[in-house]
């Protein structure tokens, strides 16, 4: 006994230490932990009440009849004491229903993602089928082209005949070409050079030569004014173009306005064939004109004379 208070004084701190754990040792193997039953809790715990109110009072009522986020001292419409209700299914229903909601979800999500496999699937083999009918007709082509780029004797010599056919039509055709230019050229040159004196303009070196006519055929025209036109009274004026040629004689006429009767427009013919022919060109027309083409307004007045006007 002595020996051991001795080891005790001695050893203080350690026997202190071993003697806590024991007794710790003891308390905890006394005790039982176990976790709650949420549903009993949840079951058991009372529940609040209250209701939302969509009218405000200064007073406080004596006595309540409910909780309420405000002062509420009357309301209603009815003198029995009831509630709105809300459509909303109550705390303990939720409950119930969200505990179902994970068996929904993932199954819903099952369906999801079995969907989106089998997609995936048919497009990739779409895809390879795809790859595949390429691929074949990828190949039809080389084939096709191996058999068109291989020659045959009488295929390579065909070519050449229709080359040198070909060359020859080339060659004949653009003579031919050629000779119809050379032909129109020619007939061009060979056309007279026509020269157009109009009813309100005249070169210098014409004026003379129109003058000249004009008082030439105004005076066969008075010398021989148609008899019809005389008897029956008719009047009016007419267009008409002249054509003489280098040499004096008439190339053409021609009623550019007719001036309603047949005597008057005939008789007008006639007096410039009558006149005819008319003096031959000077050298200075001679050189660039063959046809020297005037047009004149010639009217048949009622003094039964004939006159020439410009306009």
């Amino acid at each position: 006994m002595k020996s051991w208070l001795a080891y005790a004084r001695t050893h203080l701190f350690e026997v202190a230490l071993g003697v806590s754990l024991a007794l710790h040792a003891i308390v905890i193997g006394g005790i039982n932990f176990s976790l709650p039953d949420l549903k009993k809790l949840q079951d058991n715990l009372a529940t609040l009440d209250v209701i939302l109110v969509n009218a405000k009072t200064n007073s406080r009522p004596i006595k309540a009849d409910a909780l309420a986020q405000t002062n509420l001292d009357r309301g209603g419409n009815t003198e029995e004491k009831r509630r709105m209700k809300s459509p909303l299914p109550s705390a303990k229903k939720m409950a119930v229903d969200t505990s179902a909601t994970p068996d929904a979800s993932e199954k819903r999500m099952a369906a999801q993602v079995a969907q989106i496999e089998a997609d995936r699937v048919e497009r990739q083999q779409k895809v390879q089928q795809l790859e595949q009918r390429v691929q074949q007709t990828m190949t039809q082509l080389k084939s096709t082209r191996q058999v068109e780029q291989t020659p045959t004797p009488t295929a390579a010599a065909k070519p050449q005949v229709e080359a040198s056919d070909l060359l020859s039509k080339s060659l004949l055709q653009a003579a031919q070409l050629e000779a119809e230019i050379a032909k129109e050229q020619d007939d061009y040159q060979r056309r007279p050079k026509r020269k157009f004196i109009g009813a309100r303009a005249a070169e210098y070196k014409f004026a003379a030569y129109v003058e000249d006519w004009r008082q030439k055929v105004e005076k066969v025209g008075n010398l021989n004014y148609p008899e019809a036109a005389k008897t029956q009274k008719i009047y009016g004026k007419l267009k008409m173009t002249v054509s003489i040629r280098a040499d004096g004689t008439i190339e053409s006429l021609e009623i550019n306005q007719s001036s309603g009767y047949k005597v008057l427009d005939d008789a007008a013919k006639r007096i410039v064939e009558l006149a005819a022919p008319y003096a031959a060109f000077t050298p200075d027309i001679r050189k660039d004109t063959d046809i020297l083409s005037i047009t004149r307004t010639w009217t048949f007045t009622r003094e039964e004379s004939l006159a020439s006007s410009a306009n």
